[in-house]
């Protein structure tokens, strides 16, 4: 059944051409997404924004039991 799946994935991708072109857009976009972005813009986590390890406890439980 994998074998079968496989190969039906790889003839209709190897037979593709402006198909081919869009899956390289797609996937440089989701490289810029999610590393280059990922790495500079979000970069705030607790360990940033918070100096103690009390600090940080506090701020997940106070957001933990926070409703909404």
């Amino acid at each position: 059944m994998w074998r079968k799946a496989w190969e039906l994935y790889y003839e209709g991708f190897r037979n593709l051409t402006l198909g081919k072109t869009l899956w390289k857009l797609i996937l440089l976009k989701f490289l810029v997404m999610f590393v280059i972005l990922k790495g500079f813009v979000f970069d705030t986590t607790l360990g940033t924004m918070f100096k103690s390890q009390e600090e940080r406890a506090g701020f997940v439980l106070e957001n933990l039991i926070k409703e909404r």
